[in-house]
């Protein structure tokens, strides 16, 4: 139901303010969509499908951010930068109801001026002129008038990522053909994915005791959701699982599971926040009479490890994981298995995202990058001879994948092996390439596009 009128203003369709406050949240405060939105929704009381509607228009926008604001930059006639923020906005979440939604036109141009007016009271003209010109071209019509004459940039604006985005994409692939595949997954809501804890709940009991939940493909402690609110699941509440892609659990249990001689009873994870990994390790660990020492170096995220981790053997500690050799809870040579599931740009994940891509630049590499060896080599030191490292990233692009661990291996004094972790995925996961590393990823696997390296210390 609309909200009443105020002040003479037009009455509202809440579903849509609710999705209008969040993207500007996201693009006026740096906001995140999967925080802020929830937030909202429970503030304005909407609920059901009007909940469901609000979060497809917000997330959908945010995706399609780039190519919606070459559309209606051409309608407009005018660069989006000198359109007002707020006006902006709205023009953007109309634009996606007229060319991605079931939405009658009248109803989509409608209530979009009427949000204008209510924000900005002089500009509902334009943007009633704006959207009536958008309406007379569908989707497809306005990207063949828009293509950039550049393949990369065309398959950017046709799937909506930035062309660094898209080269790197095709890069990692191979062509630019199959990497327009993996950015049609980006733009699909993915699934929500539980990690059954091992010893705790079992995958196939836990989806049973779900409505609509299914064993995950591939990882065997992975639940898929058909909906609803994970926080709202009894085994999540009281710790028996946790929401975690499956690929994040794949790369997570090869660790775990790779074969290791002599001693096993000390594992590391180099950066834990928030605690995902941690978890599945640490309930490993449990059944197998080992510990999981968890480091994180921001302290808001060090105290989510620990709540995470609760009632295991994992002991936190907020440290810098490049401390190894002068923190004493990181000794050199300490432990038997080491995570370094590195901070980066997060482009495998976009799907999880929809801000994201917009936000990452290519000057963002070189710091991460760097980041990221320097936290490799510091697990090269934390391994003991025999033992074995994995370096996760959750991201695609080569200089944080292949270029990152040649390029720590070469830099350190420790000697350390390159080992085909294929063998310690299951046989049924397709398309794992040529080793010795693995590349997941959502078109392929319906996984985030999670890399994997496994490293063995030899001397």
């Amino acid at each position: 139901m609309a909200r009443p009128p105020r002040g003479g203003r037009p009455a509202l369709d809440p579903a849509r303010e609710a999705a209008y406050e969040a993207v500007a949240a996201v693009h006026r405060d740096d906001a995140y969509a999967n925080l802020v939105l929830p937030r909202i929704l429970r503030s304005s009381g909407v609920t059901g499908r009007d909940a469901a509607f609000a979060t497809e228009l917000t997330y959908g926008t945010l995706r399609q951010t780039g190519t919606l604001d070459a559309i209606v930059a051409a309608a407009a006639d005018r660069p989006m930068e000198r359109i007002d923020p707020p006006v902006r906005d709205a023009l953007r979440l109309g634009a996606y109801q007229l060319l991605h939604l079931r939405v009658g036109a009248h109803a989509a141009v409608a209530t979009t001026v009427d949000l204008v007016r209510s924000l900005v009271p002089g500009a509902a003209g334009f943007a009633n002129a704006v959207l009536r010109r958008v309406a007379e071209t569908d989707r497809s019509a306005w990207l063949a008038r828009l293509a950039p004459a550049d393949p990369v940039d065309r398959a950017a604006l046709t799937h909506a990522h930035p062309s660094w985005i898209v080269r790197a994409f095709a890069d990692a692939l191979g062509s630019l053909e199959e990497a327009e595949l993996a950015l049609d997954a980006d733009n699909l809501a993915p699934p929500v994915h539980l990690c059954a804890r091992p010893g705790l709940v079992d995958a196939a009991d836990l989806a049973a005791s779900l409505r609509g939940a299914a064993v995950g493909r591939y990882s065997p402690y992975a639940v898929v959701l058909s909906g609803g609110d994970p926080a709202a699941i009894a085994a999540v509440r009281d710790g028996r699982a946790h929401v975690q892609d499956e690929g994040s659990q794949l790369v997570a249990n090869v660790l775990a599971t790779a074969p290791l001689d002599g001693r096993d009873e000390t594992w590391l994870d180099l950066c834990a926040g928030p605690g995902g990994k941690a978890g599945l390790l640490g309930a490993l660990a449990r059944d197998r009479g080992a510990h999981v020492t968890a480091v994180e170096v921001a302290h808001h995220r060090a105290a989510l490890v620990a709540s995470a981790t609760a009632g295991l053997p994992v002991y936190t500690i907020n440290a810098d994981g490049r401390d190894v050799g002068r923190d004493r809870d990181l000794p050199v040579g300490g432990f038997d298995r080491v995570l370094v599931d590195a901070p980066c740009t997060g482009l495998g994940a976009l799907r999880r995202r929809p801000e994201a891509r917009w936000r990452r630049q290519p000057s963002d590499l070189p710091p991460l990058t760097r980041l990221q060896r320097e936290l490799l080599q510091s697990a090269f030191r934390a391994v003991r001879p025999g033992g074995l490292v994995a370096y996760v990233t959750c991201s695609p692009h080569q200089a944080e994948t292949s270029v990152s661990v040649t390029e720590a291996a070469r830099r350190s004094d420790i000697e350390m092996d390159l080992v085909d972790a294929r063998p310690y995925l299951p046989p049924s996961l397709p398309e794992m390439g040529t080793g010795p590393t693995v590349q997941l990823w959502p078109h392929r696997h319906g996984t985030d596009a999670m890399f994997l390296a496994l490293l063995r210390r030899t001397s």
